[in-house]
């Protein structure tokens, strides 16, 4: 039987920065995928997680700085991938990367990334995700061993891959990232990616020259010393999905495992940093 989802649409003003604050906040309290839209966004959360009060708390609603209407209703889990045809856009990244569906034109850049658009790609993730592939773009990950954590669609394990990563472990500890970072290995025809289903107790043991981890904050602050642990001496460790604003504190608990920042990006008030272990 197909899941029920509660499907929001809603109507921002105005759109940016709003959009990405109310994204970030949908995600902290449970709704699982988002579908930028010319107007917003429209958020999706299985109706099981799903309650009367979900968007009491969420701040930019109830704050007189932004102007947001909505309204909700039920769907089931097969109306996904129509919704993503419609609204899936393709990624460019300093038109040397794209980010595309089957469905889109080949832009013939010198790399060329296909996914299939399902729950687990969600448009607000662009930004950091675009931040992340210039990082790696600066990387020589020739024979490098390579973790994607929080792999989402596995883009950047398959980007890795395409500039000589070998091996690369992708785990996220959703079910549809999961098996939607399957689907899209294979349809990039990568051979050294492993997908695991999980979260950091995954990595016990486990040693990485590049660690890629673009989660939310609290994550990534509760498995930092995991993160670390993993890495190997002269590694580095790329960190994305939160806000300039949280540098300070993401910084602070990196510099505690003798990590030093060598470079960030920012993109509409998203920072993707890049550490170095000495």
């Amino acid at each position: 039987m197909d899941n029920i989802y509660i499907e929001y649409n809603f109507t921002v003003s105005p759109k940016e920065p709003t959009t990405e604050i109310l994204i970030a906040e949908l995600g902290n309290v449970g709704f699982e995928s988002f579908v930028e839209t010319e107007n917003g966004v429209t958020a999706y959360i299985q109706k099981e997680d799903w309650s009367e009060a979900i968007l009491e708390d969420i701040y930019v609603i109830n704050s007189d700085e932004f102007s947001i209407e909505y309204n909700q209703m039920e769907v089931a889990q097969t109306n996904w991938n129509a919704e993503w045809e419609k609204n899936f856009a393709p990624i460019k990244v300093d038109d040397l990367v794209s980010i595309r569906a089957p469905f889109h034109e080949n832009p013939n850049l010198k790399y060329d990334i296909v996914i299939e658009p399902k729950m687990s790609f969600g448009t607000g993730h662009h930004e950091t995700t675009h931040m992340m592939v210039q990082h790696l773009l600066q990387l020589n990950l020739e024979n490098k061993k390579v973790l994607d954590m929080g792999c989402g669609t596995g883009i950047l394990a398959i980007f890795a891959e395409m500039k000589g990563a070998n091996p690369t472990d992708a785990i996220d500890i959703d079910n549809w990232c999961y098996e939607n970072s399957i689907e899209n290995v294979e349809r990039n025809n990568c051979k050294h990616i492993s997908v695991y289903e999980g979260d950091s107790s995954l990595l016990i043991n486990k040693k990485y020259d590049v660690i890629i981890a673009n989660i939310n904050r609290n994550i990534l602050l509760m498995d930092m010393k995991v993160y670390t642990n993993c890495l190997n001496e002269k590694g580095v460790l790329l960190l994305s999905g939160f806000y300039q604003e949280d540098i300070p504190v993401i910084d602070t608990e990196v510099s505690k495992y003798g990590l030093k920042l060598e470079k960030y990006i920012e993109r509409n008030n998203w920072v993707a940093l890049k550490y170095n272990k000495e």
